[in-house]
C-alpha cells in the first residue's frame, strides 16, 4: 500500500468518526430488553434462581441432609485453605460457603462437578504437545542470553519448561501507539499475503475497520491464499449474528467460533479467548490490545479517545504465534478437520532480519497451574533497577501482583501506572479504586488518562525490558482468559514504548489520596463489596 492508500484510510477514519458522533445516542429500553444479550443473561439468571431454590428445598428436606451439608461445608473449607488456589480466589469462595452454607457449599460442588472446562484443558494440552517439536529451544541462544542477562535467562528457562515458548535472538519489532497507526499497516501486510492468513480476535464488529479488512481477505481468497478466521463466542453474543460463521464461509474463508455463548449456565463459558493474533505467511505477526472494531482506530467514539497499542514482529519469533493460533484453531474445531502443523510451521523467516535483542512470545492458558502473564509482569517488577512504566485499563490485583508493585516502589524503583479517566465499566473502576490507596502509600504513582479510555496492556522497564500483549492487570486476564504477549529484552522497541508512555503521560493527571477521598461513598462501598467476588468473574 502506497502513501496515497494510507492517506485514504486515515481520511476514512476521520469521516467515520464524525459520522459516529452525529449518530451517537442511547439505546432505548425496548432495544435492551429484546436484545440477544439480555435474553441469554435472563435465561442464565433463571437457571441460577432455580439452583438456589433446589438447594434450599434439598436442605429443608431432612435435618440429616442439612447436617450433612454443614459437614460438607467444613470439608470444602479445609480443602480450599490447603489447596494451591490463589488466595483471593479462596476468599471469594469461602465467603459464600461460610456465610450462606447451603447455597455456597452446593453451588461450589455444582461448579466443580462440571467436567467441560477440564476436557477443554485436556484438548489444549494435547495440541501443545503436538507443536512441541516445532518450537525447539536453541540452546546457543539461551546460553548467550544467560551470559548477558542471567535473570532474564532464568525467566526464559521457566517459560520454555512450563509453557514450551522458546526465546529467540533478534527479529524486527515495530510498535504502534494507537489503532490509527496500526490499521493502514495491517491492510498493507494483508495485501502482501501469498500463502496463508490467520486471524484470532476477541471482538469483531462491522464498520470501517473490519469491512475494509474483510474486503482484502475476500480478494486474497480469490488469489489462492488460505484464510482462517477464529473469533471468540462473545462476538455473536451481542456484536455479530449467530450464524456469522456461515456468512463468512460463503466467501471461501474458513471460520470457527471459540466457545459459542449459549443460554446455559456452565463454567466452560467463563474462559474466553481474549487473544488478538494476526499471522501472515509465517513471516509477520501482530498482537496487542487492538481488536477489529471502529473504536479501536477511533473511527467511532466510546469513552472518549481510545488509547491502545500493538506490536508487529518479524523473524523466527513468528513461529510461536503460528503455533498459538493453530492450537486454538484445532481446539475450536470439534469434529472439523484439524490443521496440519507441518504445513504451516515449516515456513522459514524472512532473510536479513536484525539479530539484536531477544523476544519471547507467550500464550496464557487459564486451565493449567502456570500464570505466565502474571509471572512475566512480576519478573519485570522484581528485576527492574530504575523504573517500570505500565499502561492497563483495569487494576484488580491479587496479593502477588500487589506485592511485586509495592516492593519495587519501596526499594526505590519508579513504578508508574497509567489507567483510564473514563472507564468502560463502572464496577471495574470501583474495584480498582480499592487498591489504589495501598499502592500510593507504598510510593507507586498512578495517573489517569484524561482524554478517554486506556485499553493498552504494556510494561517497560529500564529501556531494556518490555511487554506488549493482551493481558490486563485483572483476575480475568491473569487467571480466566486465554491471552498472549511478547516479552522483549534488549530490543529497540523498549525505547519506543517508553517514549509513548511519556507522551501519554502529558495528557494525564495524578491520582492522589485527596482525589480518592473525593470519590462518592457509593462507589467506594460498591468497590469494597464487589472486590470479594471479583476473582471469580
Amino acid at each position: 500500500m502506497d502513501h496515497q492508500g494510507r492517506a485514504a484510510i486515515q481520511k476514512a477514519i476521520r469521516e467515520k468518526r464524525r459520522e459516529s458522533l452525529k449518530k451517537k445516542s442511547k439505546k432505548g429500553l425496548f432495544h435492551i430488553v429484546f436484545s440477544r444479550m439480555f435474553i441469554i443473561l435472563f435465561l442464565v439468571f433463571l437457571q441460577i434462581v432455580f439452583l438456589f431454590f433446589w438447594f434450599y428445598r434439598l436442605s429443608q428436606a431432612s435435618p440429616y441432609i442439612y447436617a450433612g451439608i454443614l459437614v460438607l461445608e467444613l470439608i470444602i473449607a479445609i480443602y480450599l485453605v490447603n489447596s494451591e488456589t490463589n488466595a483471593e480466589i479462596k476468599i471469594a469462595w469461602l465467603v459464600p460457603i461460610l456465610t450462606v452454607p447451603i447455597f455456597g457449599t452446593l453451588f461450589y460442588l455444582f461448579v466443580k462437578a462440571q467436567i467441560g472446562a477440564r476436557l477443554v484443558g485436556q484438548r489444549l494440552r494435547a495440541e501443545q504437545i503436538s507443536t512441541r517439536s516445532f518450537l525447539p529451544q536453541n540452546n546457543k541462544v539461551w546460553a548467550k542470553l544467560k551470559n548477558l542477562a542471567p535473570q532474564t535467562a532464568s525467566l526464559a528457562e521457566y517459560i520454555y519448561k512450563y509453557g514450551n515458548f522458546p526465546v529467540y535472538e533478534g527479529g524486527d519489532a515495530r510498535y504502534f501507539s494507537c489503532g490509527e497507526e496500526l490499521f493502514p499497516v495491517l491492510c498493507e501486510e494483508l495485501e502482501k499475503a501469498e500463502k496463508f492468513i490467520f486471524l484470532e480476535y476477541f471482538i469483531v464488529e462491522h464498520g470501517l475497520m473490519w469491512d475494509t479488512m474483510l474486503a482484502i481477505l475476500k480478494q486474497k481468497v480469490k488469489e489462492g491464499v488460505k484464510v482462517c478466521f477464529l473469533y471468540d463466542g462473545t462476538c455473536s453474543f451481542y456484536l455479530l449474528p449467530m450464524n456469522y460463521r456461515k456468512e463468512i464461509e460463503k466467501f471461501g474463508i474458513e471460520c470457527r467460533v471459540f466457545s459459542q455463548v449459549r443460554p446455559v449456565f456452565t463454567t466452560v463459558q467463563n474462559n474466553r479467548d481474549h487473544r488478538k493474533v494476526l499471522v501472515i505467511d509465517g513471516k509477520v505477526a501482530f498482537t496487542g490490545g487492538i481488536n477489529l472494531a471502529d473504536e479501536y482506530i477511533n473511527a467511532a467514539e466510546r469513552f472518549g479517545y481510545w488509547k491502545d497499542t500493538a506490536v508487529q514482529i518479524r523473524g523466527e519469533a513468528v513461529r510461536t504465534f503460528t503455533a498459538l493460533f493453530l492450537q486454538m484453531w484445532n481446539m475450536s474445531g470439534g469434529d472439523q478437520e484439524r490443521a496440519n502443523y507441518m504445513m504451516y510451521m515449516k515456513e522459514t523467516p524472512e532473510q536479513g532480519i536484525p539479530r539484536s535483542g531477544y523476544m519471547i512470545p507467550i500464550g496464557e492458558n487459564p486451565l493449567d497451574k502456570e500464570q505466565m502473564a502474571e509471572r512475566t509482569y512480576s519478573h519485570i517488577l522484581y528485576t527492574a533497577k530504575r523504573y517500570v512504566h505500565i499502561m492497563s485499563p483495569y487494576l484488580m490485583l491479587d496479593t502477588d501482583m500487589r506485592t511485586a508493585l509495592t516492593y519495587a516502589a519501596k526499594r526505590g524503583v519508579e513504578v508508574h501506572l497509567i489507567i483510564p479517566h473514563i472507564p468502560d465499566k463502572w464496577y471495574a473502576m470501583a474495584i480498582g479504586r480499592t487498591y489504589q490507596r495501598e499502592l500510593l502509600d507504598a510510593g507507586v504513582r498512578i495517573s489517569e488518562y484524561l482524554p478517554g479510555f486506556v485499553h493498552a496492556k504494556s510494561f517497560v522497564a529500564d529501556d531494556e525490558q518490555a511487554v506488549v500483549g493482551t493481558a490486563n492487570l485483572d483476575f480475568r486476564s491473569l487467571f480466566l482468559n486465554y491471552e498472549d504477549m511478547v516479552y522483549f529484552y534488549g530490543c529497540s522497541v523498549a525505547y519506543e514504548i517508553e517514549r509513548d508512555f511519556q507522551a501519554t503521560l502529558a495528557d494525564c493527571e495524578p491520582v492522589t489520596p485527596a482525589s480518592l477521598r473525593r470519590e462518592k461513598w457509593t462507589i467506594r462501598l460498591a468497590g469494597k463489596v464487589l472486590r470479594l467476588i471479583a476473582p471469580l468473574f
